[in-house]
């Protein structure tokens, strides 16, 4: 290819790209993957569909259409996009009690939603703010996954086992189900298709079969269904309408948009996050990389063509992928190859449907969701972190218990406070020499660490602001006071010091005039140029000197004690010839505590 037509192909969609330098040998593995992962398409989107309160088609034409737009915008070659079981419930809690029973209002609220997603992602890609991912953290993750998942699983019991409860809270229908469990209400042939589904599922898996096990669960339920005629006795999907995907947005208003607010910036930013992990995770292991900004804005664009054509929010799909990778999916066009087939099953067969069991159908949403449920994380963040395993903790009743929108501000809210808790309270040290050792070393974990004769110092392991600036002026007050009257000099190492706001300017300020009053003087070492740039700027450059700013700690104690190689009452210290060491492990340059 020319250097002009090099130029020109870096503007065009990946999937264009893609095609442009399809290779042959791609072919066969493509096809193949892409009928294996619809046998998946077909009964987990319609699982999906009736978990958010809709109709099963929704859940294919949330499917077909953002496979077709992924296929040409989306940067991952073998991403596999549709309904997911994280996003379900929220879609649910959103659009139902405004829908207020109206199915066609609930799928048009479903597809306004879809276009709210995908204007938000299309937008954070296009301004590049891949990095929002950020503000759900793997604590707050396994926690808010975990919930969703209890809540999906809670709300497919009575269809696997054929009873009704009454909706309400979880901890509500958790005691319906038992009740019902225990009071005898379970309907014996509907709990036959259920839990036979689930056993055919979960026995194929576990014996690795080359056909998935959702596939064989779902056609021997119908096929029994169809053969005994129980059609009439237990509940069933439903015939399709005839049709494929087509704008369904009727009767929406603007109050709609202020409603769905919340939900839809809640799911963008799940949507986003799982997609972003799993995108990135997949292209590692393939040796390829992943525009974080590009994913965001193809996932943007998917969510957009579903919610104009009848679908609802979607995002990648962590089952689905991994099954279209084992078969061999080589680009793009397994996701093509899958809507297609998808529109021939809509087309050619939409009556197989009035065959399938509920209870089949609750089945291969459960095998999903049970997917998400990550008890060993949390054990493990338990055993880590305790903070952690608190904040993770919080986000799972958060959202179990107040309901999934008020849960999404919950784990949002917490992920904030998990930084504010780091950040106010970091580690900090009081650094000195230990024999052996080059540079200066946190004296609280060296018995034999040594304070430097009428100097301390002291390094503070995070950015300085509103919330910690009183606690550092207290900790450097503390390691003066416990150091006695002969200390003439504290040097702040500064380097792990990313950012200062005004009031930890203030702070500094006040601890030292603090010191002077002490005939103590304050040097600041290692300090980063952005952060002195600030302290210029916050007008106190005058205060700080150069000559009480030094490049290194190493640099600044050869000053104070006269001396170049850092000699100490006749001991080698083995320094750098700056006096400093500072780039050695463990020294004050690194991460010693």
């Amino acid at each position: 290819m020319s250097t002009a037509g090099g130029r020109f192909a870096r503007w065009l969609p990946p999937g264009v790209r893609t095609a442009m330098h399809y290779r042959r040998d791609w072919l066969i593995p493509d096809l193949r993957a892409g009928l294996v992962v619809t046998a998946l398409l077909i009964p987990a989107g319609m699982g999906y569909a009736r978990v958010a309160g809709l109709p099963p088609e929704t859940g294919l034409y949330a499917t077909i259409v953002p496979l077709l737009a992924y296929a040409i915008f989306g940067p991952s070659r073998v991403l596999v996009l549709g309904p997911d079981s994280a996003l379900v419930p929220i879609i649910g809690a959103a659009i139902l009690p405004l829908a207020v029973g109206d199915q066609d209002r609930a799928v048009a609220l479903a597809g306004l939603l879809a276009l709210m997603v995908g204007g938000i992602l299309l937008l954070g890609g296009i301004l590049r703010l891949g990095f929002v991912t950020d503000l759900l953290s793997k604590p707050i993750r396994v926690g808010y996954l975990n919930a969703i998942a209890l809540l999906v699983l809670v709300s497919q019991v009575p269809d696997l086992l054929g009873f009704e409860v009454e909706s309400g809270s979880p901890i509500e229908e958790l005691g319906a189900i038992w009740v019902a469990i225990t009071g005898g209400g379970i309907d014996l042939l509907v709990a036959a298709f259920g839990v036979g589904s689930l056993v055919v599922i979960w026995g194929l898996t576990a014996l690795r079969s080359p056909v998935p096990g959702v596939l064989v669960a779902v056609v021997a339920a119908t096929a029994i269904t169809a053969l005994a005629g129980q059609e009439g006795r237990i509940p069933i999907v439903g015939a399709l309408p005839p049709g494929l995907p087509a704008p369904a947005l009727g009767g929406l208003e603007w109050g709609d948009v202020l409603d769905l607010a919340l939900p839809a910036a809640g799911i963008a930013l799940v949507a986003f996050t799982d997609t972003a992990v799993f995108s990135r995770s997949l292209a590692a292991r393939r040796g390829e990389t992943v525009n974080g900004s590009a994913e965001m804005a193809a996932i943007g664009g998917a969510n957009l063509a579903a919610g104009a054509l009848g679908g609802f929010p979607i995002s990648a799909s962590s089952s689905r992928t991994p099954v279209a990778e084992q078969a061999g999916s080589q680009s793009q066009l397994t996701g093509v190859v899958g809507a297609v087939l998808l529109v021939a099953f809509i087309v050619l067969a939409p009556g197989v449907t009035a065959f399938l069991p509920t209870a089949a159908l609750a089945a291969v949403v459960i095998t999903a969701v049970v997917r998400l449920l990550d008890v060993r994380g949390f054990i493990r963040l338990l055993r880590m972190d305790r903070v952690d395993a608190a904040l993770s903790l919080a986000a799972f009743v958060g959202v179990f218990a107040f309901g999934v929108i008020p849960g999404i501000a919950v784990t949002i809210g917490l992920s904030l406070l998990a930084f504010v808790i780091r950040s106010w309270r970091p580690y900090r040290a009081e650094l000195g020499r230990v024999r052996g050792l080059r540079g200066y070393h946190d004296l609280s974990r060296y018995d034999e660490g040594e304070r430097i004769p009428g100097i301390v110092i002291v390094r503070w392991d995070a950015p300085l602001f509103f919330a910690n600036g009183g606690l550092f002026d207290d900790f450097v007050r503390s390691r003066v006071t416990a150091a006695g009257s002969e200390i003439g000099t504290v040097i702040l190492a500064a380097e792990p010091i990313t950012d200062i706001d005004t009031t930890a300017v203030d702070e500094l300020v006040e601890l030292d005039e603090w010191l002077a009053a002490r005939d103590i003087r304050l040097v600041i070492a290692e300090m980063k140029d952005p952060v002195l740039d600030d302290l210029r700027r916050y007008g106190v450059a005058d205060r700080f000197e150069p000559d009480r700013i030094a490049p290194t700690v190493g640099a600044a104690v050869d000053e104070i004690t006269g001396t170049l190689r850092g000699d100490l009452e006749g001991t080698r210290w083995d320094d750098d010839a700056d006096g400093g060491g500072d780039d050695a492990p463990g020294s004050v340059g690194g991460r010693d505590g």
